[in-house]
């Protein structure tokens, strides 16, 4: 399905999103950033990740991903909405704004995902958390890496951060969100087999996206 720009660009070449907000979902293992990158060489967007994308939420995103520190998962869901909120009102918004396209690695699906179903929190209290945060922005399109939670962990190498040091439960409960939220919005998400080659996955999403209504 072709995207509605929020601005329509003059003479704007057809190898080029609209302009629009796109996310990437998934595991953590799911292969979200080699999607990011396959799709950034593909087509022009600018690249945002979470937390992260502006210093504070860059502060906020070493924060929680510190191993050594046990963090309650209230504040844990409350730090990742301020970096959020953050990210949307000094980078997200004027961008959108301005026309441009936003490849997002991660927004709003993964906490009501991690936190919400995770961390047992409520899917839609976290929600509620983040329409607040994020003043009600939601993503037009998502791209969704499906992927076994067992298979998604076994990728995981090096040190692992202090969400990625979580059991399989955990991340079982994670993926049963993410298919959850996929299944009520269909027409925002696009599920994509992870399990597939790098390479596959990522023409597979630029056919989903540049696909004629």
């Amino acid at each position: 399905m072709i995207l509605v720009p929020r601005r329509a660009a003059a003479g704007a070449a057809l190898d080029r999103f609209p302009a629009v907000l796109i996310t990437v979902e998934g595991l953590d293992g799911a292969g979200k950033t080699t999607l990011v990158g396959g799709l950034a060489a593909a087509r022009p967007v600018i690249v945002l990740r979470e937390p992260g994308g502006v210093e504070v939420s860059e502060r906020i995103r070493a924060l929680v991903k510190e191993p050594g520190l046990a963090i309650d998962g209230r504040a844990e869901a409350l730090l990742y909405a301020a970096a959020r909120a953050q990210l949307v009102a000094e980078r997200l918004r004027p961008l959108l704004e301005a026309g441009e396209t936003v490849l997002l690695d991660r927004f709003v699906d993964s906490s009501l995902a991690y936190q919400g179903a995770g961390r047992g929190l409520g899917v839609d209290a976290v929600r509620a958390l983040n329409e607040f945060a994020t003043g009600g922005l939601r993503p037009d399109r998502t791209l969704l890496l499906r992927l076994d939670p067992s298979v998604a962990l076994a990728r995981l190498t090096g040190a692992r951060d202090r969400l990625e040091r979580e059991d399989l439960g955990f991340f079982a409960a994670v993926a049963a969100a993410y298919d959850a939220l996929a299944a009520a919005e269909p027409e925002r998400f696009v599920v994509l087999d992870a399990a597939r080659a790098p390479d596959a996955v990522v023409a597979d999403a630029l056919a989903a996206l540049d696909q004629p209504a």
